[in-house]
């Protein structure tokens, strides 16, 4: 009784404590502080220089800022250009992208053939790592597990703390290779300890893609055609890089900078795409349809549609946020360069699927949002279907679990994760530390005795 005495007596300091960490709005403007390290128009404080990634989305014009429509370059190629070879080739293109993140050019046959055998080989787990890491302590968010994960393979390595080019490279290697078996054993054992599922541990296969082994590794069978396997790896190949601003690609330059392990830098970096505002907004898209789905009484009726996204503007509708989830980026404003590729794909999944209707759905969505947005008068700029419109509804007709939409962008980003760390370990700059400007009063010490 006394210790919940004591923890609701302190509990009860909330509202004081609240008070005293509430910083005035206006002290922002006042010392011209860029919040969320972002202009008033949207744009990116500069931090830093990379040769990784680019996100383009306009021109300047005699000082003015001009949208375009959105690219997005790995290592100065054009993720389009990059998605047209490989798919002109009839092969899956994910393992070539990690190459050229990593390395920064294009590998030829042989250097791909080793580069995947190499891949291969680092699939495999420690010997029990699953049962003991994973299947002993299931997480209820597969990203927590993930996380978990990544930090226990610290403890089975020999040369943890080795922030050579060399090892930091082995390191990123492995973690690349053995992130689809850390996210779904920890799926497969949150399925079964906290969802009374049959329990299925499927060991990953060096012959298949990354792709394919999640897809074989979460089902039970192990079956999938080729055109999901060929889906999911188109969406880990756009999933993979997005510029050194993007939050958890600034957190691993930012952890990396103070001379860390790798184990480290890249469970801060899972940290930071777990939170809703990052790496989850796909799984919100597929909720927002589920009810639209629900609330529309025909699927086809432009009227009924712009009646409902005016109700979730209005917070009259869905989950009363008054976001249109899926649509607007930070950056790009006429259109995400990832969701235009992947849209492509995922009409011929939707066909392949009988699931026609509903892509069409999305389709007038992708449609009408933008102008019920304009009416609303909600915007400084262009909006535009962002990546995550789409990605979760591919996810959805993978069958893979919600809980798992997360951590395959894990899988897929850990490979520019990889190309951040390395990068900034070559460069050997300072610690990255910005300002913080202290605007609290002055106090006089008040002795114990004195304290009311």
């Amino acid at each position: 009784m006394n210790d919940y005495n004591s923890e609701e007596r302190i509990l009860s300091e909330l509202t004081r404590m609240t008070q005293n960490s509430l910083i005035k709005p206006e002290l922002y403007s006042k010392y011209a502080v860029k919040r969320g390290l972002r202009d008033l128009d949207g744009r990116g404080v500069l931090v830093g220089l990379t040769e990784i990634g680019e996100v383009h989305s306009y021109i300047l014009d005699e000082g003015e800022i001009v949208p375009v429509p959105g690219r997005l370059i790995y290592r100065g190629y054009d993720i389009a250009d990059l998605v047209k070879g490989f798919t002109a080739d009839d092969r899956y293109g994910f393992e070539e992208v990690v190459y050229l993140l990593l390395f920064g050019r294009l590998p030829d046959p042989d250097v791909q053939k080793d580069f995947q055998q190499l891949l291969g080989n680092y699939q495999r787990l420690p010997e029990d790592f699953a049962r003991d890491m994973i299947l002993k302590a299931p997480s209820k968010d597969i990203m927590n597990t993930l996380a978990r994960s990544v930090l226990a393979l610290y403890s089975f390595d020999d040369n943890p703390d080795d922030t050579s080019l060399e090892n930091v490279l082995k390191q990123c290697m492995r973690l690349i290779a053995c992130f689809p078996s850390l996210a779904v054993y920890g799926f497969q054992a949150f399925s079964h300890y906290h969802g009374n599922q049959s329990l299925y541990i499927h060991s990953p296969r060096a012959d298949l893609s990354i792709a394919e082994n999640v897809l074989s590794m979460l089902r039970p069978d192990s079956k999938y055609t080729k055109l999901e396997a060929t889906l999911l790896d188109l969406a880990l190949v756009l999933h993979a890089e997005h510029g050194g601003g993007n939050n958890s690609s600034f957190v691993t330059h930012v952890v990396t900078s103070t001379g860390t392990d790798t184990y480290s830098a890249m469970a801060a970096a899972i940290g930071a795409l777990k939170g809703p505002r990052h790496g989850g907004a796909n799984i919100k898209v597929v909720q927002m349809f589920e009810d639209m789905k629900d609330k529309l009484m025909n699927w086809d009726d432009d009227e009924e549609i712009e009646n409902y996204l005016t109700q979730i503007l209005s917070k009259d509708a869905f989950d009363r946020s008054g976001l249109i989830y899926g649509i607007g980026h930070a950056v790009y404003s006429i259109s995400d360069p990832r969701a235009v590729i992947l849209k492509e794909y995922v009409a011929q999944l939707a066909q392949e699927k009988g699931l026609e209707a509903e892509f069409q759905l999305y389709s007038a969505v992708e449609r009408l949002a933008p102008k019920v947005i304009a009416k609303s008068n909600k915007m400084y700029k262009a909006v535009s279907a962002n990546v995550d419109f789409y990605s979760g509804f591919v996810y959805r007709m993978l069958n893979i679990p919600d809980e798992m939409f997360t951590p395959i962008f894990a899988i897929a980003r850990i490979a520019g994760w990889s190309a951040h760390r390395i990068e900034e370990i070559v460069n050997a700059g300072k610690i990255i530390r910005p300002a913080y400007k202290s605007v609290a009063p002055r106090r006089k010490y008040v002795s114990m005795i004195d304290r009311t």
